[in-house]
């Protein structure tokens, strides 16, 4: 058992018959009454996200989880196949256990929690960034550059992002996983 004061980003918790991966917190000490936690907790059977308030000092039934590095192989409708790059070992999950599934290249390594009491995969951690090869993107028009004028781009893996007017097919661009954003262009 934990209390509030152990809540961190990442953290696996049992609540409500279930297992959450607390995604924000934020300590609130007001000045009149007691202080509380305020968290942003994802479910990880389902993927839905609940809003919830802990008191200070509310005892959590926190899960035990191993992190081990997996390698992204292949989509198959909605599933999706990942391999273990120390024991070789295949696992299959579901596409609504990743965060962005969309922006998943082939042979990409990922970081996957596993629960130590029943041995199944929790969450599935990208990388922070991922370089991808734009497929198609529109010819940015001239003058259309007042205040930061995007336009929408198709990448490798068939997601699309809004980048800037100069960015053209065959460029490879850094996207960061957590909001699916343009970051920058890549030279190689």
């Amino acid at each position: 058992m934990a209390s509030t004061a152990d809540i961190r980003n990442g953290l696996c918790i049992k609540y409500n018959h279930d297992i959450y991966k607390i995604i924000e917190f934020l300590h609130v000490k007001p000045g009149k009454g007691p202080a509380f936690v305020r968290t942003k907790l994802k479910s990880l059977t389902n993927g839905k996200v609940l809003d919830n308030t802990f008191s200070a000092g509310h005892k959590i039934d926190v899960v035990r989880v191993e992190t081990q590095t997996f390698q992204y192989l292949y989509a198959e409708g909605t599933e999706y196949h990942f391999m273990n790059t120390e024991t070789y070992e295949q696992i299959t999950l579901n596409k609504d256990i990743l965060d962005a599934p969309d922006l998943l290249k082939e042979g990409t390594l990922v970081m996957v929690q596993i629960n130590t009491e029943t041995d199944l995969p929790l969450s599935v951690d990208m990388p922070a960034s991922i370089v991808l090869e734009v497929t198609y993107a529109e010819p940015g028009v001239k003058g259309n550059t007042a205040t930061n004028a995007t336009k929408p781009a198709k990448v490798e893996t068939g997601a699309s992002v809004n980048v800037p007017l100069f960015i053209n097919e065959g460029d490879k661009i850094k996207i960061d996983t957590a909001t699916g954003s343009y970051m920058e262009r890549v030279k190689e």
